[in-house]
């Protein structure tokens, strides 16, 4: 615990900075804007740690629309930090990292709200530095990009109303025929919703938000997602349980690449990679668990 103290101080500490620097990335973000202006963005190099470290900031991306890993807030409360280019704030899981490895690595952090779907041509492009969403190292991502090590690992778990008919399910097969739904382009709805027996599934949401909706609203039975996103939902929503199949015969199949999340880089930036890597040695797993309690507690009750 002294250990997460002197942490959370630091980053704490790089938010207070932040306040007086987060428009000081002017020099960056025009270069960016010249490489995208040019109509080759795709082919430009993304920033390399030394660019970064000459700019002073690391910039981030991530959806702002993801909690408990990533939200958006209207103040700077529980450290928030800007997001540019918007009188809004950035918190969650995928902030306090952030903030740790920035400050870990002396620049200031960046926060850049982007869909999900846009999150992996913009590390590309190099608009942001790395990505730190929530995303599953796959090989299919690692084709495009390069991911550092896992900054957390996340089991797959299926979420229901606690007054509906698969409240009770102690495995798998028991949600079998449900209706069911999930995150669009995640593994959750590309490998784990066809495991349920003769499961109906529906059109994938386009946001984590939007899945939880459409449970709320009674448009499914069941949607299958993360033990974070799900412990998050149940936070912000009591009328819906979280059901854990993990331990049990009767679970999703998952890879480690499914469950493991790491932050992604421009493929071939080794330097701002190893950096990265670097940082996150000094933290462990049960620093990762006790932080994303801490984003699950104060995250907002309801998302835009």
């Amino acid at each position: 615990m002294k250990h997460m103290k002197r942490l959370m101080g630091l980053a704490l500490a790089g938010a207070c900075a932040l306040s007086l620097t987060a428009c000081g990335s002017s020099n960056s973000a025009s270069k960016t804007a010249d490489s995208a202006a040019d109509g080759s963005a795709g082919a430009e190099a993304a920033a390399t740690s030394a660019d970064v470290a000459e700019a002073g900031v690391l910039k981030v991306g991530m959806e702002c629309n993801y909690a408990p890993y990533n939200w958006t807030q209207a103040d700077d409360s529980n450290g928030a930090v800007p997001i540019a280019g918007s009188s809004d704030y950035a918190y969650g899981y995928d902030v306090m990292m952030a903030k740790y490895l920035a400050e870990q690595l002396g620049y200031e952090v960046e926060v850049n709200k982007i869909e999900w779907d846009g999150l992996p041509p913009a590390v590309q492009a190099g608009t942001v530095d790395c990505v730190i969403a929530g995303q599953s190292i796959t090989a299919e991502r690692l084709e495009t990009v390069d991911f550092t090590s896992p900054y957390y690992y996340a089991s797959i778990v299926a979420l229901v109303k606690a007054d509906g008919p698969y409240a009770n399910a102690k495995g798998m097969s028991e949600l079998a025929g449900c209706n069911a739904t999930s995150q669009m382009n995640t593994v959750w709805y590309d490998k784990c919703l066809d495991q349920i027996p003769d499961v109906n599934k529906q059109t994938a949401k386009k946001t984590a938000t939007d899945m939880t909706v459409a449970l709320l609203a009674g448009e499914c039975d069941v949607v299958v997602t993360d033990a974070p996103t799900a412990m998050g939902a149940v936070a912000a929503n009591p009328e819906l349980v979280m059901l854990d199949f993990t331990g049990s015969d009767d679970n999703f199949e998952a890879s480690e690449e499914d469950i493991n999340i790491g932050i992604s880089v421009k493929k071939g930036n080794t330097a701002l990679l190893d950096e990265l890597n670097e940082a996150l040695s000094n933290l462990s797993e049960e620093d990762f668990n006790e932080w994303m309690q801490e984003a699950i507690e104060v995250q907002p009750l309801s998302q835009d």
